[in-house]
């Protein structure tokens, strides 16, 4: 049985004037669309035939409600409205596009006529994201497996795999290097201090941070531009009592205090762990049978909703907060490094992402997004060291907590990231401690030492739903070494429409 919350009616922003959907207009500024996930998934893989019912195991997953289904428009001139949002797109996108090249390239475009183009922030684009994309068998890296599906509608808007026939990505030898572009930089640096900004890739569902100039034989990333609805992904929160926020842009109340708050930890009870961390199922559990605040009807939220709460502004590095306004408390940890940090968060979503699609489930990152990543030949650059700013885990100086990377400099080239941060190198060029046309490059580890902040606060990744309190956490995962971790924290949500 699926429980459905529908918004009555659908906000469209076309240009400067407003256009009602339907027979009702929506308000709401920054209204969130659905992850368009409506199938439901266990621990194992593989889809359930039927979504669980209201207190059966798993229930409260993504598959279980539907909110803002994605709905769009062609306008038949190389633009499509999105009829939920109200953000026009271009239909098309631009590929081999560095960072600091789109803001330009924006200015320039007449997209059906139109010269209010925009490079999207990331809470725009992320609008765009499908969760019943599938990143496929990933048998081979260097074609499109036939099970890949991509994370957005491609009956709306152009999309390749970069190593397809013809694919206008030259130099990419990755399927999944589908990365698009963003206005929103870090505020902090990833792998030893690189200017960092944050991307969505569509080939595999994920939002990491980019360096912001192309690394190795890589010529750029993707581009598609927006317009309209200027509101779009800013936060109205206010404080509504008995420990309550509701944000007013998007009509969801939130717990401010999460599951490792000390009130709240003792309501954890199910938990194999007694800090307010909890697996996948866990998770679910836990909002679907809260009482927080006198309300009952909490659910986990789903990627897109958890995404929308992210404050980009703010990092451990930089602001030494989490990745949120702090109106909500934001559980701090100790990392797997042994350096200070802050929590992620489950959502509902379950991620089709590796050899077993359906075992891991979205998480937003609201502190450092961590991988072992290891700098070539023994050498290892410390965050900040060619920035001028902090270290991991320790916090600048009073005043520099909103500056972001300084100095704007680059490491040199044999210390340039590879891997999802740019386009890999041809198989076999690279691997722990591989070559690339003469240099040797950084590579993922399994060593506790080199474990730092690969992706930044704000990233989306995912993790094992379930798995032993004993094995986990690991590190070392994929080509940054990622940290994966099956128990984190929770933050749960409900709808006042």
């Amino acid at each position: 049985m699926k429980s459905v919350l529908l918004h009555l009616s659908v906000l469209a922003f076309v240009g400067v004037g407003v256009t009602s959907v339907g027979n009702a207009q929506n308000s709401l500024p920054f209204p969130i669309v659905d992850t368009g996930q409506t199938k439901c998934y266990g621990t194992r893989g593989g889809a359930n035939w039927s979504c669980p019912d209201a207190g059966d195991d798993m229930f409260g997953q993504d598959g279980n409600y539907t909110h803002n289904s994605p709905k769009y428009k062609d306008n038949g001139n190389g633009t499509v409205t999105d009829l939920v949002t109200g953000l026009m797109w271009e239909k098309d996108y631009q590929a081999n596009v560095e960072w600091r090249n789109a803001p330009h390239i924006a200015k320039q475009a007449s997209t059906g006529g139109y010269s209010d183009w925009r490079v999207p922030t990331i809470k725009e684009l992320y609008s765009l994201m499908k969760f019943n994309g599938a990143t496929g068998s990933m048998r081979s890296m260097t074609s499109t497996p036939g099970d890949a599906k991509p994370y957005m509608d491609t009956k709306f808007f152009a999309f390749e795999y970069p190593t397809d026939r013809g694919a206008k990505a030259q130099n990419a030898t990755r399927f999944i290097d589908a990365q698009y572009i963003t206005s929103t930089a870090y505020v902090g640096t990833t792998m030893g201090g690189n200017p960092t900004f944050f991307g969505v890739n569509f080939a595999d569902g994920r939002i990491k941070g980019y360096p912001q100039r192309p690394m190795g034989r890589s010529q750029g990333y993707y581009l598609r531009l927006v317009r309209g609805n200027p509101a779009y992904g800013q936060n109205d929160f206010a404080s509504m009592g008995n420990d309550i926020v509701l944000d007013k842009a998007t009509g969801l109340e939130w717990m401010q205090k999460d599951s490792g708050h000390p009130d709240l930890k003792a309501s954890v009870i199910n938990s194999k762990k007694t800090d307010g961390q909890l697996d996948w199922m866990e998770s679910l559990a836990y909002c679907e049978t809260s009482n927080y605040g006198g309300k009952s009807d909490w659910h986990l939220p789903n990627a897109k909703e958890l995404q929308a709460i992210v404050d980009y502004s703010r990092a451990p590095q930089t602001t030494r907060t989490a990745a949120i306004d702090p109106i909500f408390h934001a559980t701090q940890i100790t990392d797997e490094s042994g350096k200070p940090n802050f929590a992620a968060y489950w959502t509902s979503t379950t991620h089709l992402d590796g050899r077993y699609p359906g075992t891991d489930a979205v998480l937003i990152y609201f502190g450092e997004a961590l991988g072992a990543f290891k700098m070539p030949n023994g050498g290892r650059m410390s965050m900040g060291s060619r920035m001028g700013g902090p270290q991991r885990g320790m916090m600048p100086p009073p005043g520099m907590e909103q500056g972001g990377p300084q100095g704007g400099m680059m490491p040199p080239p044999h210390m340039r990231q590879m891997g999802q941060n740019g386009m890999m190198p041809p198989p076999g060029q690279m691997g722990q401690g591989g070559q690339m046309g003469g240099r040797s490059m950084p590579s993922a580890s399994k060593d506790k030492k080199d474990i730092q902040d690969v992706h930044g606060a704000g990233a989306q990744r995912s993790d094992p739903k379930v798995g032993p309190v004993d094995k986990y956490p690991i590190w070392g995962h994929g080509p940054q070494g990622d940290v994966r971790r099956v128990y984190n924290h929770v933050r749960c949500v409900r709808s006042t429409n």
